[in-house]
């Protein structure tokens, strides 16, 4: 369940440059599922996102990343453990595995599928306009559904980040292909809303999204920042991926 959290965290980072930063705080909220006899409870989780000129930070409660487009750099924080990962853009996460699950991703590159399609719905969110598209993502035997609601009037160039970094966060998070990556920049705007469902086992997962607040702010000092006292890690561990799972 985290995992879907993480993407769709991942999904809804479609923003832009600004001259100055831009903050957003994101309320994202996973219904309670059965599978295998095992309920996994409900989930609320607040994600905070700074944008600022080349650079852009993801803080959830046990995870962030981090990206510098100065340093050609992207940094996966783990809270869990604090320890973090230096990843150099671009990035190719199998780079990042353990051999057992390295050889796995390999195998579901560019099998992962997408097809965007826009429809006539709209809807105001934190008092912008959008519009509404419908996202399919096939991958392997499963498959993500995703109603998304996108503005454009946010106010700065989404299309740059879009084209610069959400783009090397979907390939790296999500295994995508740059065919699949030019089908998921057909959503003109910043998505502000979310609605995905996954069907895991017979079992959907349902999970949304909503922006909440976007606004101009001074970032904090710690922003874009690796955490002092965290130790540095060459690649992911077993532990670390079931502790993300």
């Amino acid at each position: 369940m985290k995992k879907l959290v993480l993407a769709v965290t991942i999904l809804a980072f479609a923003a832009g440059l600004a001259q100055a930063d831009i903050y957003i705080k994101q309320s994202t909220h996973t219904d309670e599922v059965t599978m295998m006899g095992q309920t996994t409870p409900a989930k609320d989780t607040v994600t905070e996102q700074w944008i600022g000129k080349n650079r852009f930070a993801s803080h959830m409660e046990n995870q962030s990343v981090i990206m510098n487009l100065e340093e050609n750099m992207m940094y996966m924080i783990n809270h869990q453990n604090k320890s973090y990962i230096p990843m150099q853009l671009p990035v190719d996460m199998t780079d990042y595995m353990p051999p057992e699950v390295a050889g796995m991703m390999k195998s579901m590159m560019g099998s992962i599928t997408v097809k965007v399609t826009p429809n006539n719905e709209t809807r105001t969110v934190a008092g912008l306009p959008c519009q509404g598209y419908d996202v399919t993502m096939d991958m392997m035997m499963m498959k993500m559904n995703m109603k998304v609601f996108a503005s454009e009037k946010v106010g700065f160039d989404w299309q740059k980040v879009s084209e610069q970094m959400t783009s090397e966060m979907l390939k790296a998070q999500m295994r995508l292909s740059e065919e699949a990556v030019k089908e998921m920049q057909k959503v003109k705007g910043y998505w502000m809303a979310m609605e995905t469902t996954v069907n895991v086992m017979g079992q959907d997962i349902r999970t949304t999204m909503e922006v909440t607040e976007i606004a101009e702010k001074a970032p904090t000092a710690d922003a874009y920042a690796v955490p002092q006292g965290y130790s540095k890690k060459d690649k992911f561990t077993m532990g670390d991926l079931q502790q993300q799972g």
